[in-house]
C-alpha cells in the first residue's frame, strides 16, 4: 500500500490514527501500531509477512542468547544470526540473478522458478542487522519483548522504503514517548510536503524519462537523452525524499522522531559531499557496519582502496538484483577514489560553482547507469549522450503527450530544489499551503493511474 493512494489516505491512516489516540495505554497503543503495520505490509505482500516475522524472531532469540553468553559461544550465536538474516536477503533478492547469469554463461536454461522479491526486504533486513550488531557490540541492551522488537522492524511509516532507523535511535520512544498536538501538526505538514514531492513532481517529471527511454531510438537524440537524465535525477529525488518526508511526518504523528535522510544533495560541490547528503541512513549504515570494521581509511593504501570498492560494490548490489547496480556502485567507488587521491586538491582551489557543475555531471551519468538495467539500452543511451545525434522534437511530441507534460514540470522541479523550507513562514500560512497542496495532490491521484514508487523494488 503506497502512501499516495486513496485507500491509505482515506481508510488506513484515519482508522489507525483514530484507534491509536482513543487508547490511553502505551502498551496497547504499541499494539495498535503493530497490528496496523502487519496489515499494511500484508496488503501488498500477504505471502511474505511470515518471512518478516521469522527474521524478527531470529533477531529476538539471537539477541536474548547473546545477552546470556560470553566468549566463543556468544560469537557463534552472533555469527549464526547474521548468516541467517543475510542468507534470507541473498536468496530472495539475488538467487534469480546468479542463476540466470550462470545459465547464460553456460548456454543452459534456468531450471529455477522465479522468486518474487518481498517488498522492503532490504530495508527491514538492514534495520534488524543494525540491532543485532549493536547488541553484539554491547551498545544496546536486548529487547526482551518480541512484539516490541517486531514493531521496530515492521513499523509501517518506514517499513518499505526507509529511512533505515537504528534500534538505539528509537528504543526510548518504543518504551515511552509523548505525543503532542504541535508534533502531530508538524508531522502532518511534513507528510503533505512529501506527498506533493511524490505526486506533483516525481510522477509528472518521471514521465519525460520514461518516454525517452521507451521511445523510438531514431527519434530521440542527444538533447533528449540528457533531458531524460535530468528528469530521472529529479524524479528519483522527489520520489525517495518525498517518501522519507512522509515517513518522518507519520512517525512524528505517533510520537517517533526518525533521522533525516536527505540534506539538499543536489547542492553538493563534490561526490563525497553528495553522498553525505543523499540517503544518509544507508550511507552511514555501510560506513559504521562495513567500512570501519574493514579498517576504513586507517590502514594501508591498498587495503583502503579495497575497503572502498567493497563498500560501494555492496551499496550498488543493495539497490537491486541486476548487474547495472554493481556497475553503478563501482562507478561511485572509483569516482570517490579519484576525488580523494587527486581531484580534492583541485576542487578546493576552484570556485564552489565549478565543484557543483562537476558533481551534477557525474551524478547525472550515474543515474543513467542506475536506471537502465538492459546493457544494450544503457550503451545506446550513453553513446547518444556523448556524441551529437539530432532529436526529432515534432515526431517525439506527436508520439507521446507525456513528453510535453514532463517538459512543463521539469523547470518547476528544478525550482523546487531550492531550500524553500528554510523560509520562516507564519504557521497559519504553512497550514494553508499544506492543505492546498493536499487538495491538489488528491485531484492528481484521482485523475492519474501512473503512481510508482522507485524504491519499492529495493
Amino acid at each position: 500500500m503506497a502512501f499516495s493512494t486513496l485507500s491509505f489516505l482515506f481508510v488506513f491512516l484515519p482508522l489507525t490514527a483514530g484507534c491509536y489516540f482513543v487508547i490511553p495505554n502505551r502498551r496497547w497503543r504499541n499494539g495498535v501500531l503493530l497490528a496496523a503495520s502487519l496489515v499494511f505490509y500484508s496488503w501488498g505482500e500477504p505471502r511474505y509477512i511470515l518471512l518478516m516475522l521469522a527474521a524478527s524472531l531470529v533477531a529476538w532469540a539471537g539477541g536474548l542468547a547473546m545477552a546470556r553468553l560470553e566468549g566463543a559461544a556468544r560469537k557463534a550465536v552472533f555469527g549464526a544470526t547474521v548468516v541467517l538474516l543475510t542468507a534470507n536477503l541473498a536468496v530472495f533478492k539475488y538467487a534469480n540473478l546468479l542463476a540466470d547469469t550462470a545459465c547464460a554463461l553456460l548456454g543452459a536454461e534456468n531450471p529455477l522458478p522465479a522468486i518474487a522479491l518481498p517488498i522492503g526486504i532490504s530495508f527491514y533486513t538492514f534495520q534488524i542487522l543494525s540491532y543485532v550488531i549493536d547488541l553484539y557490540r554491547r551498545e544496546i541492551p536486548p529487547q526482551g519483548n518480541f512484539l516490541t522488537l517486531t514493531l521496530y522492524v515492521s513499523f509501517f511509516p518506514q517499513l518499505i522504503a526507509g529511512p533505515i532507523v537504528r534500534y538505539q535511535a528509537v528504543a526510548g520512544e518504543l518504551a515511552c514517548r509523548r505525543e503532542t498536538l504541535s508534533d502531530a501538526a508538524a508531522g502532518l505538514r511534513r507528510f503533505c510536503v512529501g506527498l506533493g514531492k511524490k505526486v506533483l513532481l516525481a510522477n509528472s517529471i518521471g514521465a519525460l524519462a520514461e518516454t525517452v527511454y521507451a521511445g523510438d531510438p531514431a527519434v530521440f537524440g542527444t538533447a533528449a537523452y540528457w533531458l531524460a537524465a535530468v528528469a530521472y535525477a529529479l524524479q528519483i529525488f522527489f520520489d525517495f525524499s518525498g517518501y522519507s518526508d512522509m515517513a518522518i511526518g507519520l512517525g512524528r504523528l505517533f510520537g517517533f522522531h526518525f533521522p533525516e535522510n536527505f540534506n539538499w544533495p543536489y547542492c553538493a560541490v563534490s561526490i563525497t559531499d553528495f553522498w553525505r547528503r543523499w540517503h544518509i541512513s544507508l550511507s552511514s549504515w555501510f560506513r559504521d557496519y562495513i567500512y570501519i570494521p574493514l579498517g576504513g581509511s586507517r590502514t594501508s593504501r591498498a587495503k583502503w582502496i579495497r575497503n572502498l570498492l567493497i563498500v560501494w560494490g555492496l551499496t550498488g548490489l543493495w539497490h537491486g538484483a541486476s548487474w547495472n547496480f554493481l556497475l553503478w556502485g563501482l562507478y561511485y567507488g572509483l569516482l570517490l577514489l579519484l576525488e580523494k587521491l587527486v581531484l580534492r586538491r583541485v576542487l578546493e582551489k576552484l570556485p564552489p560553482v565549478c565543484g557543483w557543475f562537476y558533481t551534477c555531471f557525474f551524478v547525472l551519468v550515474g543515474w543513467v547507469l542506475f536506471q537502465l538495467t538492459d546493457f544494450g539500452q544503457l550503451a545506446h543511451a550513453l553513446g547518444v549522450m556523448f556524441r551529437f545525434v539530432p532529436t526529432d522534437w515534432l515526431a517525439a511530441a506527436a508520439a507521446d503527450g507525456q513528453l510535453l507534460l514532463g517538459l512543463v514540470w521539469l523547470p518547476l522541479g528544478a525550482l523546487a530544489l531550492l531550500p524553500w523550507s528554510r523560509l520562516r513562514l507564519p504557521q497559519w500560512l504553512q497550514n494553508g499551503l499544506c492543505l492546498a497542496l493536499l487538495a491538489l495532490c488528491l485531484v492528481l491521484i484521482l485523475g492519474s493511474a501512473y503512481n510508482p514508487f522507485i524504491y519499492f523494488r529495493f
